[in-house]
């Protein structure tokens, strides 16, 4: 599995008021490291608006916490390529802290297009997509 690493520092607003990290920042550094992930292969998130945009919602999201992390910690997030499957990916990430795993967590993305109604639905991922994650996992 290819992993892809953003460097992070944890910052005042994640922390409680004795400089420890909450748990739900770990979710939103996970997805900051998708989201630069995805960028890094030429793809997004989101689209851009059209017939073809196509969007991955969170299907299933969990981490595990070893350790905590503490008011300007630096960090990185080591995100991987888990699973490919028809219409999601599910990516494994890990919190570093000085060589130190304090967190392992998992996320489930389903590709999905909004239909003319609004309603949202689950997609077959585009070959160009799969493609490129393919790729990445496998380096």
């Amino acid at each position: 599995m290819g992993i892809f690493t953003l460097g992070r520092r944890v910052e005042y607003v994640d922390t409680d008021m004795a400089g420890i990290v909450h748990f739900t920042a770990y979710f939103r550094y996970m997805e900051a490291a998708e989201h630069a992930f995805l960028k890094s292969l030429g793809l997004s998130l989101m689209d851009p608006p059209g017939p073809k945009r196509v969007g991955w919602p969170r299907v299933a999201c969990a981490f595990d916490y070893r350790a905590p992390l503490f008011f300007d910690d630096v960090f990185e997030v080591r995100l991987g390529v888990q699973r490919i499957g028809r219409s999601s990916v599910t990516y494994h990430g890990e919190i570093v802290r000085g060589g130190q795993v304090v967190a392992v967590g998992r996320s489930t993305c389903a590709c999905c297009r909004m239909d003319k109604s609004g309603k949202i639905r689950a997609v077959a991922i585009p070959a160009g997509i799969r493609k490129k994650l393919q790729k990445a996992k496998e380096e």
